[in-house]
């Protein structure tokens, strides 16, 4: 399931400011992009709103792909943020948080160019976690007939990305871009432009869309007849005397990046929309006639499938070969409890953060006596009171003489999916949620027969030293 290999998370090495305006707004805006911690992913902070709300770069967010992609969360909106996306995932930035004091991220030139560069600049930095790489076990298909939108995630052993438009333009054609890994994006892919068609643009401007568009930051194709009234209109919203039409039908003899710039920078807009998956995965992306409207659509595809693997990614695998890291007389010298209430059989595995024990549920159990006869059910407090015992021998310190009880404090979001029956081999997995503080213990309890999750819940307990008898 995991990358080949062992990589890192990233973060930068310092803050970057960057200024601009919106393309979509004309808003003058500032971000400021800050280092920030492991696993905290890529966050957005309105710091012009009271409470400075934030939202996380995440597809369950989006709430717009009107000609960009827009986010919102607990009163946190931001739009056009495809492009800064894009250059994150290309510079492997995965921690970030980003201070705006506007709606829109600055359009700058219409590409990923100055954010790669501003990164590039201040440095990226490695930090001490692993980053976890998931790579898809199947297809993943998106069809919009209407749009004639088809997109593909194949299983594929890197980040490799296909993008094929067309759009009935004599000017543009039909055009292709690909990458065959995310390395290359920093060179092929990050400096290419924003584009729109002439007749969209005069559109765009009498409904005030595009008040912060210059005619530099974005190519502006030309694949009808024009007069010289519209260019001469056109001339005046973009402040600029001397608007004319390329041969090619390109606006204003902006120089081309590379002949396919159109298609590449949709293929820039696919890796800045399906970076909101919100976990780093490989896969073949192939993706005809993108747009961000179908670019989320698939993203909410990839991130279900990935959360399926993840799930059973999280289930400990039980091997009744395996030397228990402590055997049930071990367990006896740390826990208070005995028979008949010692519900742990086994310790599989003990870390300072999370332990996995084994409790083997038999018809001998006292209760099932009197625990409806004739239809044994290992009661669901007793699976809590197991998980209980379990975590406390992360709680509880070892190598001393010293007794220590557990005492609850609270359950919470206790979870009773399956029933547990004789025969069945309980996987008790417990997690610290924060580091113990006075003897307060939180942790969160999945309990597995198999690969099935039975129970879960957040435990909150309290240690306490035994007086010396």
């Amino acid at each position: 399931m995991n990358s080949n290999g062992h990589s890192f998370q990233h973060t930068i090495k310092q803050p970057i400011s960057i200024s601009g305006a919106g393309i979509h707004t004309g808003q003058s805006v500032t971000i400021n992009i800050l280092p920030a911690d492991v696993n905290a992913g890529i966050v957005f902070k309105r710091v012009d709103l009271p409470g400075k709300p934030t939202v996380k770069a995440d597809v369950d967010y989006v709430v717009e792909t009107n000609r960009s992609t827009t986010l919102e969360h607990n009163g946190a909106r931001v739009s056009t943020i495809e492009h800064l996306m894009a250059a994150m995932v290309g510079m492997q930035v995965d921690n970030a948080l980003i201070e705006i004091n506007g709606e829109e991220v600055p359009i700058l030139d219409g590409s990923s160019q100055p954010f790669v560069e501003a990164f590039e600049k201040v440095g990226v930095l490695q930090q001490d976690a692993e980053k976890i790489y998931y790579t898809i076990e199947h297809n993943i298909t998106f069809v919009d007939e209407e749009k004639k939108v088809e997109m593909v995630a194949l299983p594929y052993s890197e980040y490799r990305i296909n993008t094929l438009i067309d759009f009935n333009s004599p000017v543009l054609g039909t055009q292709h871009a690909a990458i065959k890994n995310i390395s290359e994006f920093k060179e092929q892919v990050a400096s290419c432009r924003t584009f729109c068609f002439f007749h969209e643009l005069e559109w765009l401007i009498s409904n005030n869309l595009i008040k912060g568009g210059d005619i530099n930051n974005a190519i502006v194709v030309v694949d009808k007849e024009v007069t010289d009234e519209q260019v001469e209109r056109i001339s005046k919203v973009f402040n600029k005397k001397d608007v004319h039409i390329s041969h090619e039908g390109i606006l204003n003899n902006l120089e081309l990046r590379f002949p396919n710039e159109p298609a590449r920078h949709k293929l820039l807009d696919v890796v800045g929309d399906l970076a909101l998956v919100g976990f780093p995965f490989k896969a073949h992306v192939i993706a005809n006639r993108p747009g961000h409207a179908s670019n989320v659509k698939f993203a909410k595809k990839i991130k279900e499938h990935i959360k399926k693997i993840k799930n059973k990614q999280d289930v400990p695998k039980y091997d009744p070969n395996q030397v228990p890291v402590l055997n049930i007389q071990q367990i006896e010298k740390i826990l208070p409890h005995r028979y008949p209430f010692l519900l742990v059989d086994k310790i599989l595995e003990l870390t300072d953060t999370k332990v996995v024990a084994i409790k083997n549920v038999t018809y001998n159990e006292p209760f099932f006596q009197g625990h409806f006869p004739g239809n044994s059910v290992f009661p669901g407090v007793l699976q809590v009171e197991a998980l209980a015992q379990a975590g406390g021998l992360l709680a509880i310190p070892h190598n001393t003489e010293d007794k220590y009880d557990t005492y609850f404090l609270k359950i919470e979001n206790c979870k009773f999916k399956q029933m547990v029956v004789p025969g069945d081999t309980m996987i008790l997995k417990m997690e610290l949620l924060q580091p113990i503080r006075r003897g307060i213990v939180e942790m969160k309890g999945t309990i597995y027969v198999g690969e099935k999750l039975v129970t879960e819940a957040v435990l909150v307990a309290k240690i306490v030293k035994r007086p010396k008898e």
